[in-house]
């Protein structure tokens, strides 16, 4: 990987101010060395993230007809200064294996990362498109986790990001007043007074509590279908930037309880037994398969309550309307896990008076 230090010609931080063809031409031939017939550059649509992320066709002129690409990451903001946690993350992720993309280049003045692209296929449009065996490809995805689980989290080392951090009841906590703010507040105007509010956080510290008590693990954080590219026969793992240490079932729910793709009841509980069958071959040991289970039920309620707060802040923060659609499907996890756990009543009871949603008797259809 090179770094570069070039400084911006501008610096109000938009897209079309920290690059131009120009630029790109400047470092593009360098780079592949050899010279270009032509390119071009168009912005992809990100995650909920402050992240804006460009590819860039071009061809060679001794292969005019081969079209290749790269992917420009814009982060917030530049920092010549210091290495971006996606960097060292991936180069830790890199040394252990796991499928991350290449970083080609990085400009430090600009903010600018370029890396590997990894295609347009999600394993979320095979999903959708019941393209291929389903179960195998969501199978190759928990072999990551497993990877991460053992391999990463037994080669933890201060200089990864996500060494110092951790699922401790003050985070999951600070992602459960996120919601009550964006979600409950903001998107429901449901103006909870003092009371009810504290009443509404007294029941959710009692499951973040529990799930903080559990032994952590390397986690991804967003290990969801749109974060999993399908390249060739593999999958290429993105957004890993913000990993932390935290309850091993916490990628696990991200994966099979997936605001954007809804899977089979029977297809995530054969796809539970693989993860169950695969780690306890991998740590010589059997795993208690219901107090596993209790946890991954308890923490997709978090996880699951976290995410509405994100589709509603951006849809009230920054008029983004693309995530309203995962709202009654996220809703229906919650409103299903309560419903199946008599241990998890006390807390239904709470949300169910904050959140009228959860007392309907409606589904989703299911692919």
């Amino acid at each position: 990987m090179e770094v570069f230090n070039t400084k911006p010609d501008k610096t109000d931080g938009s897209p079309e101010e920290r690059f131009d063809e120009n630029y790109l031409k400047s470092w593009l031939e360098p780079l592949i060395k050899k010279p270009v017939s032509h390119f071009e550059f168009f912005t992809l649509k990100g995650d909920a993230s402050d992240r804006s992320y460009f590819r860039v066709n071009y061809c060679v002129k001794s292969l005019p007809t081969q079209e290749s690409s790269i992917i420009v990451m814009q982060l917030k903001e530049p920092d010549s200064e210091n290495e971006p946690d996606f960097n060292r993350m991936q180069k830790f992720l890199t040394h252990l294996d796991i499928p991350v993309p290449e970083i080609l280049y990085y400009d430090a003045g600009r903010g600018l990362l370029f890396l590997e692209d990894g295609g347009d296929t999600h394993l979320a449009d095979l999903a959708h498109n019941s393209l291929g065996d389903i179960i195998s490809w969501y199978q190759k995805a928990i072999e990551i986790i497993v990877a991460m689980q053992t391999r990463v989290t037994q080669n933890m080392q201060p200089d990864c990001p996500a060494y110092a951090l951790k699922f401790d009841v003050e985070k999951l906590m600070w992602e459960m007043d996120f919601m009550i703010k964006h979600y409950i507040q903001g998107f429901l105007k449901r103006g909870l007074n003092q009371d009810e509010e504290s009443e509404v956080r007294t029941a959710l510290l009692g499951l973040c509590e529990t799930l903080a008590e559990e032994e952590r693990v390397f986690v991804h954080r967003d290990f969801h279908s749109r974060n999993l590219m399908v390249l060739k026969d593999d999958l290429l793992l993105l957004d890993f930037q913000d990993a932390r240490m935290g309850p091993r079932q916490y990628d696990l729910v991200s994966l099979l309880k997936d605001s954007y793709v809804i899977l089979k009841e029977e297809t995530r509980n054969e796809l539970l037994s693989y993860y169950l069958q695969r780690m306890e071959r991998e740590e010589g040991r059997q795993i208690p398969h219901s107090p596993f289970l209790k946890i991954f039920d308890w923490m997709s309620i978090q996880r699951n309550l976290k995410a509405i707060g994100t589709f509603a802040f951006q849809y009230i923060e920054h008029k983004n309307e693309r995530y309203l659609e995962y709202l009654d499907p996220t809703l229906h996890y919650i409103r299903d896990t309560l419903h199946s756990r008599p241990d998890l009543e006390p807390l239904g009871q709470v949300l169910k008076q904050a959140i009228p949603r959860l007392n309907a008797n409606t589904g989703i259809d299911r692919p």
